[in-house]
């Protein structure tokens, strides 16, 4: 769950940002994970090693399932609920098409969420949630190359205690006690959405989410770097400063900067015309990786998508969020949104085409999502195969 938007009124975006979810249950969540370090009793993670050690595969590798979450919260979403239901939705069924999909829900709205879904999609009521953003609190899953599966949780804390997540908190260990798969918890409190991996060794994130004492207090930017390499499986960051304070996720990296491959990325860019700290993060992005190496030394090779114009965009939510490279490879496809800015839909479609030849695109209209600030990422954690 990410926050990109830039503002339709004056251009400065930041500062209304998903704010009603903001609001939302924060009585309930100091019952929840503490905001430093790891989950207490839990095993540290040791170091990688080389051979046979698991480490976080680069998304394009085939998947076992798809796991998604259903919303139900009316005290999160108000009005905006069913608007949203109807966009996870879709987006499960899409995602059905290709490959297997997982629907944790409340037992109180399984049955919605199997209506609105249909049969190509399995609902199961024995993992609650809070919220719909399982990419923040589902499992990490992990391989080793020689049939081997774990699972690592990041210590979700609700973005740094701004949502109540007391389910949320749960969600990744009752997930991999479902697949039945080892489980250890991360020596660091982050998100999915926070951290890119390549599959060989380079993560990159940004300080504003990560090295932020709502999550992470009293550590060292090394420190995290250090529990983060060992969660993964990796041995490099690439740091991006962020955006800290203006939306609930402060700047996932997942709505801007991605790995293609190895050595391959792409960072969707704004406007020449846009200059709100959101653009300016965009392209420090693309300067950064155009000039780093990945954890084998070798050079970076970054491609753009072309973000949408948001007066051209169909809403007018000032908290909306329109990335393209918010996109979820499943098997055989690519799973992006559509704006209404046509020409840059258009051109995004063809950007996806060239970058991944060898799938299908679905453009998606996800602008009830939106709204809450986040994407088709957001919402969605792949389980690679063994």
């Amino acid at each position: 769950m990410n926050d990109h938007a830039e503002s339709h009124a004056d251009g400065t975006g930041g500062s209304g940002r998903r704010r009603f979810l903001k609001l939302a249950g924060l009585a309930a969540v100091g019952t929840t994970l503490a905001t430093t370090g790891a989950r207490a009793g839990a095993a540290s993670l040791p170091q990688p090693t080389a051979a046979g050690a698991f480490a976080v595969p680069i998304e394009d590798v085939p998947h076992t399932r798809t796991w998604m979450a259903w919303p139900d919260s009316t005290a999160i979403w108000g009005g905006k609920l069913s608007g949203v239901q109807a966009d996870i939705a879709l987006i499960a069924r899409t995602i059905a098409k290709y490959e297997p999909v997982v629907m944790c829900a409340n037992s109180g709205g399984a049955a919605r969420a199997r209506s609105l879904c249909g049969s190509t999609v399995t609902v199961i009521s024995s993992i609650p949630v809070d919220d719909c953003w399982m990419r923040d609190t589902g499992p990490v899953f992990r391989t080793d190359g020689a049939g081997g599966l774990d699972a690592v949780g990041l210590n979700f804390n609700g973005w740094g205690n701004k949502q109540t997540h007391a389910r949320d908190a749960l969600v990744a260990e009752r997930i991999a006690s479902y697949v039945g798969v080892p489980f250890t918890y991360a020596d660091l409190v982050g998100e999915g959405g926070a951290v890119e991996q390549d599959g060989a060794g380079t993560l990159m994130a940004t300080r504003s989410s990560l090295v932020n004492s709502n999550r992470n207090p009293g550590m060292t930017e090394r420190q995290i770097e250090a529990a983060m390499c060992a969660a993964y499986g990796a041995t490099k960051v690439i740091w991006f400063d962020g955006v800290r304070g203006q939306d609930i996720t402060d700047d996932h990296v997942d709505a801007t900067s991605r790995f293609l491959a190895p050595g391959q990325a792409v960072v969707q860019m704004p406007l020449s015309t846009d200059t709100d700290a959101y653009a300016r993060d965009a392209r420090q992005q693309y300067n950064i990786l155009n000039a780093s190496t990945t954890s084998g030394g070798a050079p970076m090779e970054v491609s753009r998508i072309q973000g949408p114009d948001y007066y051209k965009i169909r809403s007018t939510n000032r908290d909306f969020l329109a990335s393209y490279a918010n996109y979820y490879l499943c098997n055989g496809a690519v799973v992006s949104g559509q704006f209404g800015d046509t020409q840059a839909d258009a051109a995004a479609r063809a950007t996806l085409a060239r970058l991944y030849p060898d799938r299908v695109i679905e453009q998606l209209n996800i602008d009830r999502l939106g709204t809450g600030g986040g994407g088709i990422h957001c919402v969605t954690q792949q389980q690679p195969v063994r």
